[in-house]
């Protein structure tokens, strides 16, 4: 079952528990990751999942990319 998902709203969600989750990764960058993640995965046939596919692939990849700069 597919949902009616407003794309920017899906995003702002991510970012919001982001945020609280890696408070001292700036918003700018937590906006940054997600919206590529979710256009990564937009495309394909997980429209119910988005939100938190998004979320996952993004704290993910943040922290990553936290521990290379480092």
């Amino acid at each position: 079952m597919t949902t009616d998902v407003d794309d920017e709203d899906t995003i702002r969600q991510v970012v919001d528990r982001l945020q609280e989750k890696l408070p001292d990764t700036p918003r700018a960058e937590l906006e940054r990751v997600a919206r590529e993640e979710f256009d990564a995965i937009a495309g394909r046939p997980v429209r119910d999942y988005l939100s938190i596919l998004t979320e996952r692939a993004a704290k993910k990849r943040i922290k990553r990319d936290s521990k290379v700069a480092s």
